[in-house]
């Protein structure tokens, strides 16, 4: 089971977002804020954070380096209105970024990338 913790201010956004996202092989969690996240990062593990970037209050990409400030091999996708054209790396080494009028199909493919790698890493 991989555990994702997904952030999205907008309610109707973030339960679209995690019905795509449905999978058996997933549990997806979700928060309304980045303070919410961080609170339930710290009760839970979770293998993915998958965040909008505009947040009221803290900023998807503030909480992604607190994120990766606990361990800087975590996996981050950041969900923006406007494409990242640079800067992604400066984050952390296995952040990835899409815009949030991305299609189904792509969500899913970045999803199956991320786990392809999480299940190829020594145990």
């Amino acid at each position: 089971m991989i555990a994702y913790l997904y952030v999205e201010d907008d309610e109707d956004i973030r339960e679209g977002f995690m019905a795509v996202m449905d999978a058996p092989h997933r549990q997806i969690v979700g928060a309304e804020s980045a303070e919410a996240a961080l609170d339930l990062g710290n009760q839970g593990r979770f293998d993915v954070l998958v965040t909008d970037v505009s947040l009221p209050g803290m900023s998807g990409t503030d909480l992604a380096r607190q994120w990766l400030a606990q361990d800087q091999q975590r996996h981050v996708l950041l969900i923006s209105g406007y494409p990242f054209n640079h800067g992604l790396a400066s984050i952390g080494p296995n952040v990835r970024a899409l815009l949030k009028s991305c299609e189904p199909e792509e969500l899913e493919a970045m999803l199956e990338s991320i786990e392809a790698q999480l299940l190829a890493r020594p145990s």
